[in-house]
């Protein structure tokens, strides 16, 4: 049984969060519209045409009700309705151009509303805040179909986040101590200062916008590529995104001839050696160690190129 503790923070946050949106505001966004009524001319607007028993279907709203809403609306000339050829016994609803104006104001007024908020947010925060949103939706809609993680070269600000997400990740599930974030922030360091882009990269996977993902080769010299950091937010794990980063890790270790890649794990992280090893890795050497807190297994893998 789920503990009433989250069930009590759950219905906190609808409260506030329909106060958020104003919900029970008579005037939505400041027009003379609820939000119901702007919800339903905005379903309306977003299709060539709907039928007036799916659109009850989709918004969950009682067709009598509904039915009222569409009728003050089509007095006041903003939708128009024709019988709907697949069943008769609905209708077709589409915006007039009068409705199709008002359509787009809510567009504005609801963008408008949305930039001021995440205005007074500091850097980095409105992502985690679509991210949360992101992250309520996958779970609690079934249809939802997240969309494709995008691999793009890094760019300013994506070092920082490789530190805090690995920084954070590795102690939360693994019990490591801060000297982990100290090794990631000198890894990530000594690559922005002595970065050869002719020899090295760093790839970062994201997600509406959002970093999941990332990974870098460093040139080790006497042609060895070294790959390290490979991280994958627990969030978007389950999406091979993993095997793909190192994927693209050996393609360009091949293109740079290189003769061979290299790289430190340790043995606690499954998931990733699993990915090394399909790929073609092999363990060369181990050594116990405790430099993150707890008692560790340190591997050193190898793929000859």
């Amino acid at each position: 049984m789920t503990d009433s503790a989250l069930i009590e923070a759950a219905r906190d946050f609808n409260r506030f969060y329909t106060n958020l949106l104003g919900v029970l505001n008579k005037a939505y966004l400041d027009t003379p519209f609820t939000l119901t009524d702007a919800r339903v001319l905005f379903e309306i607007g977003s299709h060539d045409g709907i039928g007036a028993t799916a659109l009850a279907a989709d918004l969950h709203v009682d067709p009598a009700y509904l039915s009222r809403i569409l009728k003050r609306f089509k007095a006041e000339g903003l939708v128009a309705t024709e019988a709907d050829q697949a069943d008769r016994r609905s209708q077709t609803i589409r915006v007039t151009s009068k409705g199709q104006t008002q359509f787009e104001d809510f567009g504005r007024r609801s963008n408008a509303q949305l930039a001021e908020r995440f205005d007074r947010l500091a850097d980095g925060e409105p992502q985690s805040v679509v991210f949360a949103m992101q992250t309520i939706r996958s779970l609690l809609d079934p249809k939802t179909q997240p969309p494709a993680p995008v691999i793009r070269a890094h760019r300013p600000g994506d070092m920082g986040w490789i530190v805090q997400s690995q920084g954070k990740a590795y102690v939360e599930e693994y019990g490591w101590n801060m000297r982990f974030e100290g090794l990631v922030a000198e890894v990530a360091g000594k690559f922005l200062a002595n970065f050869d882009p002719a020899m090295e990269y760093c790839w970062i996977a994201e997600r509406n916008g959002i970093n999941i993902g990332s990974v870098l080769i460093t040139n080790g010299g006497d042609g060895i590529a070294k790959l390290r950091l490979l991280y994958i937010d627990k969030a978007a794990r389950g999406l091979g995104l993993g095997r793909t980063l190192v994927n693209e890790c050996i393609r360009f270790a091949r293109a740079k001839n290189y003769r061979q890649i290299s790289l430190w794990t340790n043995d606690i992280l499954y998931s990733a050696r699993a990915i090394y090893v399909k790929a073609g890795f092999q363990l060369v050497s181990e050594e116990r160690h405790s430099m993150f807190g707890t008692e560790e297994n340190g591997q050193t893998w190898v793929l000859d190129l």
